[in-house]
């Protein structure tokens, strides 16, 4: 359960990282929001990796 939580914060912070590179103006909003979500997502991630470290 913890692996397919792990996996989907992956892709979220992969979106994220990808939203913060985009170049067009259409794209600020996404940039100007993506930063603290993607902040949160690897402290999130990061918790996550340390409880399934744990479980093993």
């Amino acid at each position: 359960m913890r692996e397919d939580e792990a996996r989907r914060v992956r892709a979220r912070i992969a979106q994220l990282e990808q939203d913060l590179t985009a170049a067009s103006a259409r794209t600020r909003q996404l940039r100007q929001d993506a930063g603290p979500e993607l902040r949160n997502a690897k402290f999130r991630l990061d918790r996550i990796d340390e409880c399934i470290g744990a479980m093993r």
